[in-house]
């Protein structure tokens, strides 16, 4: 391995403020769910420009959990979703005993493809998650109609998505019925672990914030801080445990006001990449399309066919140099739980095998200094040029 320092694939970028928020927190005896929490939802209802509820979860997976089981998905329902995407996605039907099916992407864009969702549309079909892959949005104009025509659910898996932008608009405030953030530690901001469930709809907000804590008629917060005798509360619903508690939300508050001068520096870094790296045999991730944006939480290339070097022993020369790269993502079809329990193949979703045969993430991140991408993009160039 080089003597230089190793570069990891990602890291925080984690300043006072958010330390001495966090200070604060556990300096005033509130360290679960309270007031920063309960700041941490206004003021990320506040940054999407209002009109939704934002409800704080420990993760995007709970969120997502939540979701569905707010919009009453069940039983033997079917979620469709891509192939191309973290577990989470899918398992989170599971708990529910829906069934997830899946379908292809669009090669250039690796978004859920909307001509293939309509095409696996059955009687059983109550929902569609579509997933921003690396922080560029699907087709949601697409996927919105043909959600109307079948009279079908939308929840957007938008962990990589925060802020993106679809049609002018932000992710968290289009015509679907609920949007779900992560704020996992590689993600564009973070709270360590955590997530943000996200709806206009007052019944299924009462209904994730019910859910988030046990199914409690009154969460912990009103309980606490009442100025009357509050020991007494009822179960109503056999709820889980998914509240964010203030030492994180406090971490989230500080991230969310520079989420979008980390958007800038993310876009900038993007675009060196891509500039640098135009001349080598790569497919480079596309930009967002005018008018919107691109969260960049990942930065994707995938070799050509004219590439020299294998997918593996490239990041093997690449962590050879000191650097860490990672894949986004392994299909879901072929992992033993869904390939065995769906009878999936490798051959059926073609693009999307493709596509995880070739790809490679190279680190971007705020804490990266410019000599540190100038590294990346030598070492990239040195592997396939064999210079």
């Amino acid at each position: 391995m080089s003597q230089q320092h190793f570069l990891p694939f990602a890291l925080p970028d984690i300043g006072e403020e958010e330390i001495n928020e966090v200070v604060n927190a556990m300096r005033s005896g509130w360290v679960t769910t309270g007031p920063k929490t309960k700041q941490f939802e206004a003021d990320f209802a506040q940054w999407l420009g209002g009109g939704v509820e934002a409800i704080a979860v420990n993760s995007a997976t709970s969120g997502l959990h939540l979701a569905l089981e707010a919009l009453g998905i069940g039983p033997g329902d079917e979620v469709i979703t891509t192939a191309y995407t973290f577990t989470a996605s899918a398992e989170v039907m599971r708990y529910l005993g829906a069934h997830p099916v899946l379908v292809d992407i669009d090669p250039n864009t690796l978004n859920i493809d909307p001509a293939r969702i309509e095409a696996a549309i059955t009687p059983r079909t109550k929902a569609i998650m579509p997933v921003h892959f690396a922080g560029l949005g699907c087709d949601m104009q697409a996927i919105l109609a043909i959600a109307r025509k079948h009279n079908l659910k939308v929840v957007e898996d938008a962990a990589h998505a925060l802020p993106t932008r679809v049609g002018g608009e932000l992710v968290g405030k289009l015509a679907s019925d609920v949007t779900v953030f992560s704020f996992y530690a590689t993600k564009t901001i973070t709270t360590g672990e955590g997530g943000m469930v996200v709806c206009r709809d007052a019944d299924i907000a009462k209904r994730c914030r019910l859910m988030r804590l046990h199914g409690i008629n009154r969460d912990a917060f009103d309980r606490y801080t009442s100025n009357k005798p509050s020991w007494y509360y009822e179960i109503v619903a056999p709820g889980f445990k998914y509240n964010l508690s203030d030492v994180a939300s406090a971490m989230g508050i500080h991230q969310l006001r520079k989420a979008d001068v980390f958007q800038q520096q993310r876009q900038q870094m993007a675009d060196r990449y891509s500039f640098e790296l135009a001349d080598l045999p790569l497919l480079l991730p596309p930009g967002a399309p005018a008018g919107d944006l691109h969260a960049w939480h990942l930065y994707v290339l995938r070799l050509s066919d004219a590439a020299t070097v294998s997918r593996d022993d490239f990041i093997q020369a690449m962590f050879d140099r000191g650097i860490g790269c990672s894949v986004h993502f392994i299909p879901l079809h072929l992992h033993p739980y869904w390939r065995d329990t769906y009878k999936l193949q490798p051959s059926d979703f073609p693009k999307a095998l493709d596509s995880f045969q070739r790809a490679i993430s190279l680190p971007l991140y705020t804490k990266m200094t410019s000599d540190d991408q100038a590294r990346v993009i030598d070492a990239v160039r040195a592997i396939l040029t064999g210079n």
